[in-house]
């Protein structure tokens, strides 16, 4: 089940994680948090959900196919954050929570008391966190510029909440180089860096593929490692779709 905002032009969100799903072989169904206005070139408009309708859509779900794993994307406030956490332990299943706080074109997705809720309710609720490096640095309280930087966000992530931490490298130089602290062990999983605009999208699709994992009974680390094949391939074939940051191939091989 994903727990995330739409993206009419298909390559990020719900859309995104949908088609991430199913390409994984699992059933997926969603709850709707936010509407947004966008392409590939932009977000004109977002407007959120009500809370109390983003809680029924989750209960209409665990009330009658519950999910064997439950991700969550563009949550837009503190009281669909709230709404959301309430009904966590009820998912009885893994919790991946991509703490998206702002586009791929920039536009802001969460405010401030947004990100206290979601460090005080939300994350506490999660077994994997995964952060790009902005929001790594958002959630650990100091820069993330280097592998090291990450390791250390990484490990305050982990203390602060007790979740898994996935911190994403796609914006440092060189190799796609992303890192998993689990609060005992450090993994690195590496891959080639793709020249490429055609991005958009990118962190839900890797989550939601980690999310399809986990509901396959695969252990975190395998989920991972198969997870960044996926979104790499999907990276490197995309269908150059859209005059801006295009959409991934959601079609790549789900190996």
């Amino acid at each position: 089940m994903t727990i995330a905002g739409s993206d009419p032009s298909g390559g990020a969100g719900i859309q995104a994680d949908l088609k991430t799903f199913h390409q994984f072989g699992v059933y997926g169904e969603a709850a709707i948090t936010l509407l947004t206005v966008q392409n590939t070139r932009t977000v004109a408009e977002v407007v959120l959900v009500e809370p109390r309708l983003v809680r029924a859509q989750v209960e209409a779900v665990l009330d009658d196919i519950p999910p064997q794993a439950v991700k969550t994307g563009a949550l837009g406030s503190a009281g669909i954050i709230e709404a959301v956490a309430g009904l966590a332990p009820q998912f009885r299943a893994p919790l991946v929570v991509d703490p998206v706080m702002i586009s791929k074109h920039g536009a802001p997705l969460m405010d401030s008391e947004a990100r206290s809720a979601l460090v005080d309710r939300l994350l506490p609720c999660a077994a994997l966190v995964t952060p790009n490096l902005h929001e790594a640095a958002a959630l650990a309280e100091r820069p993330v510029r280097s592998p090291e930087e990450m390791e250390a966000a990484a490990r305050r992530i982990h203390a602060r909440c007790g979740a898994a931490v996935l911190v994403k490298g796609g914006h440092l130089d060189g190799e796609a180089a992303d890192l998993l602290f689990d609060g005992a062990e450090l993994r690195w999983y590496r891959a080639s860096r793709i020249g490429t605009p055609h991005t958009h999208g990118t962190g839900c699709t890797y989550s939601a593929a980690i999310t399809a994992c986990l509901a396959l009974a695969e252990a975190l680390p395998a989920a991972v490692e198969r997870a960044k094949r996926f979104i790499s391939e999907a990276i490197r074939t995309n269908p150059g779709l859209g005059h801006g940051s295009g959409p991934v191939n959601h079609h790549a091989p789900a190996l």
